[in-house]
């Protein structure tokens, strides 16, 4: 199925590209090769189609191809059985400035002529089976156990070309509008962009110590941790690439379980004090309660390392989150100050939004083949 989400946006900002930028692919020149399919990797940080093609000398060239993570792919709907080894296909998309071999995938065409986008929706996902779900605990606390996703967040040009990344649900609200406009081809109004995306994409700043300046430094240096499969953040990674999460909980405890990297971490709603010179590690130690049905939860003992993208924190991080949930909608918001005396002038806010998932919780493999 071709998706019908196709609005350029002539603008976009730094922060739209974020971890989405193009790596060592040249986005300047456009390519189109067909061949059949030899493998397909459903991984994360990055999928990759490998396909056999037949070079202008008539000899065979073995070429892989990137596509989105399989986690963001699974919940767009696709699947692995639509790569059937053997099966003819054209990839519409970019080459690779230094490899030859590779490329990126902006289209794909099956041999049975139908298409779709990078950033397309294949079929509604299939939904997880609902059971009855109880408002409170026994003693009252809110229930806020189950899966949890936040929005997808796709290029308003679902091809993976240009724009800037927005909501699902606003791209197509916005294709919407194009197609019924008098003026389709007109330039979309900047409200596509929303702070709420932006918020997403946790590319926020701080004003930085000398210390903290001299860690940011050492830090841009250093590979992405994504690209090395690893966790960012407790604060990132929850809702950052739209994982599917659980969250499990009963009087004592509530545990949040990232889909992405598959790590947790357990709030202790029993304790009222933190431990004394806890050994660091990357998800702290957090003591939670309940006020007025928001879940208060402060957390220390975090590693020192990067708390989002571009944003490092010192081991001194203390990071107060609050959680709480919309019964009639059903989004369950996080507000969060990570306050760092040694790295940070002022405190670093944001917030994010996560939604009962369509799809069940599962941990892809994370497997960095990009070339980077």
């Amino acid at each position: 199925m071709r998706s019908n989400l196709f609005v350029v946006l002539a603008f976009c900002t730094p922060s739209a590209f974020a971890h989405h930028g193009f790596g060592t692919f040249d986005m300047t020149k456009e390519i189109e090769i067909t061949g059949t399919i030899s493998d397909v990797a459903f991984v994360n940080p990055h999928s990759w189609l490998y396909l056999d093609v037949t070079g202008a000398d008539g000899e065979r060239v073995a070429m892989r191809c990137e596509m989105r993570s399989a986690t963001t792919l699974r919940r767009s709907g696709w699947t692995p059985a639509m790569f059937a080894v053997g099966e003819e296909v054209t990839i519409k998309g970019a080459p690779d400035r230094n490899d030859p071999g590779a490329c990126y995938v902006s289209t794909l065409v099956f041999a049975d002529g139908s298409s779709i986008d990078r950033y397309g929706q294949r079929i509604p996902p299939v939904a997880v089976p609902s059971t009855p779900r109880t408002a409170r605990l026994p003693n009252g606390d809110p229930n806020i156990a189950g899966l949890w996703a936040a929005e997808q967040l796709v290029m308003a040009d679902p091809r993976g070309v240009h724009g800037a990344l927005v909501p699902l649900s606003e791209a197509q609200a916005a294709a919407e509008e194009a197609e019924t406009s008098a003026s389709p081809g007109r330039r979309p109004d900047e409200s596509l962009f929303s702070p709420e995306a932006a918020s997403r994409l946790f590319t926020g700043r701080v004003p930085l110590t000398e210390a903290g300046q001299a860690a940011a430094a050492a830090a841009a240096a250093a590979p992405n941790p994504a690209m090395r499969c690893e966790p960012i953040s407790i604060v990132m990674d929850w809702s950052y690439d739209s994982p599917v999460n659980r969250i499990t909980q009963d009087e004592k405890t509530i545990r949040l379980e990232y889909g992405k990297f598959g790590y947790a971490r357990t709030i202790h709603l029993d304790q009222a004090d933190h431990p004394d010179d806890p050994e660091p590690s990357l998800t702290g130690h957090s003591i939670g309660r309940w006020e007025n049905d928001v879940l208060i939860v402060h957390t220390v003992g975090v590693r020192a390392g990067p708390l989002t993208r571009g944003l490092v924190h010192s081991e001194a991080l203390e990071l107060t989150e609050r959680f709480s949930l919309d019964v009639e909608s059903m989004a369950l918001r996080r507000e969060f100050v990570a306050v760092d005396p040694l790295y940070f002038v002022e405190p670093y806010t944001g917030s994010d939004v996560v939604y009962p998932s369509n799809v069940p919780y599962q941990t892809d493999a994370c497997d960095d083949r990009s070339l980077r």
